[in-house]
């Protein structure tokens, strides 16, 4: 069954499921029981053991522990705590009083979040939760739905990480391009170079991040969205009471009547400075040799950097609840265990979505769906004015049924750089380009991307909301680029390639401005 079309039975099943029933985990049991009973022939007992044995390898794998998984696991329940001796000290609520003075409108709320999510471009993991947890306490004065939050959190932490080349994403990337050019004997240019040349062709980056500002300050909502924004405005309700989101507080938690503003920004500077003097710390670790700005972000530990981090904004958290206790008597100290119980507990639907989602990742990787796909590439024989088109679709389609960007461009940049060197060597670069919008676009839409999984949870949404919401935004995003990357096919220019995206989002935010301007009309009307 590896590397065959029935490989594609597993994250097809799993992803179709999900679509029709809304529940997650069930979903991704299906597809994890699919997979393994695929792996072993048909054997029930041969099944049992392949998923204990991808549960197990989630924890220990080749004799070790796989402290990379564990980090992020204890990352997510720290963030929580953090989350619930912040708001039992009072600097959520602080926040969102300083935060309403300040910031009056649903725009300004939201473009909060989207400024947040591009600035802190180091890791989409740490992007996605830390501008949830800063940008929440503003969105939810301001009625901006939690769905549409996780749409701007997540629209602007892969995509703004794969441009980035100081950033875990952009060092990797740049490292692998390295590869591929010596593969080729092409010494035109330097991997870094070919990197930045690459930014720009990066269309579906740019039809995203344009879609973001548009939907921010017209007010653009199509699809499910409509129904999230409506509910947000009319009845003041940011997110569905009767569906469960992470990261979302449910005890009846003591809080303090004093707190103040830096109860939460300090905390969550602490978060921030201390991941990133993390990753530089363990990155020049890690260099051998010259120790630059790139090699210190390629060989940086991601996982090791958060957990480092994750305890440092925690303690601060701490002395500002001692500080609370004991020198404002602002809260009793007794709510302590209470507090890191409830915190755990926020988190814990996000760890139950991501280990299902990490199992079910691994037997598809066993399946090899992946290779799969990316023989199609191969055997296509067509234009090769379209290649850049086939490739952006074909990552797409990967990213999407592994829930993976990284897997998807790990195994398909070689190739498309196998392909244009055996068709025109001067489509190289816009197929490299190609490879990597369409693993974010296919990563954006899959409810099995963890980092989908981890936007959802750092604006507080049900996870299923954010993936049919986004969903709309993210595919009308990948038809501007689809368009685009003909452009480039057929004429090898970039600049005309942009303004044709600019044209297509120009007149999608005429007509569905236009017709959202309406609607809030009638809501305002109702």
């Amino acid at each position: 069954m590896e590397n065959t079309i029935f490989s594609l039975i597993p994250p097809l099943l799993a992803i179709l499921m999900v679509v029709l029933t809304r529940r997650v985990l069930l979903s991704l049991g299906v597809g994890i029981i699919s997979a393994a009973i695929l792996l072993a022939d048909f054997s029930i007992s041969g099944m049992f053991n392949i998923i204990f044995g991808a549960i197990k390898g989630l924890f220990i794998a080749d004799g070790e522990i796989n402290t990379s998984n564990i980090y992020i696991i204890l990352f997510l329940l720290i963030l929580g705590i953090i989350t619930s001796f912040i708001s039992i000290s009072g600097g959520s609520h602080a926040f969102g009083e300083w935060a309403i003075k300040r910031v009056k409108t649903r725009t300004g709320a939201q473009l909060v979040a989207i400024v947040l999510g591009i600035i802190i471009f180091i890791d989409d993991y740490f992007n996605a939760l830390a501008v949830g947890q800063i940008s929440k306490p503003i969105t939810d004065r301001q009625k901006v739905s939690r769905a549409k939050l996780a749409y701007l959190i997540d629209s602007t932490s892969a995509p703004i990480c794969v441009v980035s080349p100081v950033s875990s994403w952009g060092a990797s990337i740049i490292a692998l391009i390295g590869t591929i050019l010596a593969s080729h004997n092409i010494t035109e240019f330097s991997a870094f170079s070919a990197f930045m040349q690459i930014i720009p062709m990066n269309l579906y980056v740019w039809a995203t991040l344009a879609m973001v500002f548009i939907v921010a300050f017209k007010g653009v909502e199509i699809g499910p969205m409509k129904v999230h924004e409506r509910r947000a405005v009319r009845e003041g309700l940011v997110a569905d009471p009767t569906k469960p989101a992470a990261g979302e507080l449910k005890d009846d938690l003591q809080t303090s009547t004093r707190g103040t503003v830096g109860d939460l920004v300090w905390p969550i500077i602490a978060l921030i400075a201390g991941t990133v003097g993390s990753m530089l710390w363990t990155g020049i670790a890690g260099t051998e040799g010259t120790v630059s700005v790139l090699a210190i972000f390629e060989n940086t530990d991601v996982t090791k950097s958060l957990i480092l981090g994750g305890l440092f904004g925690l303690i601060v958290t701490l002395c500002f609840f001692v500080r609370q206790v004991f020198v404002l008597k602002g809260v009793n100290g007794k709510v302590f265990r209470k507090g890191v119980w409830a915190g755990t507990k926020s988190m814990l639907p996000a760890v139950y979505i991501l280990l299902f989602a990490w199992v079910i990742a691994d037997l598809i990787g066993r399946l090899e769906t992946g290779k799969y796909l990316a023989g199609i590439a191969e055997t296509i024989n067509l234009n090769p004015s379209f290649l850049p088109l086939i490739l952006f679709a074909i990552a797409c389609i990967m990213a999407f049924s592994t829930g993976t960007s990284w897997g998807s461009f790990g195994i398909l940049l070689p190739i498309a750089g196998d392909i244009a060197a055996a068709t025109d060597i001067n489509l190289l670069l816009p197929a490299l380009a190609a490879v990597l919008a369409g693993a974010v676009f296919g990563d954006h839409c899959s409810p099995i991307s963890d980092t989908t999984i981890l936007s959802s949870t750092g604006a507080g949404c049900n996870h299923i909301d954010h993936v049919m919401t986004q969903l709309p935004y993210a595919v009308m995003s990948a038809v501007t680029a689809a368009v685009g990357y003909v452009v480039i096919g057929f004429t090898g220019s970039t600049v005309l390639a942009l303004l044709t995206v600019a044209v297509i989002l120009i007149g999608f935010t005429i007509i569905a401005g236009r017709r959202s301007k309406d609607e809030w009309r009638e809501t305002q009307v109702d």
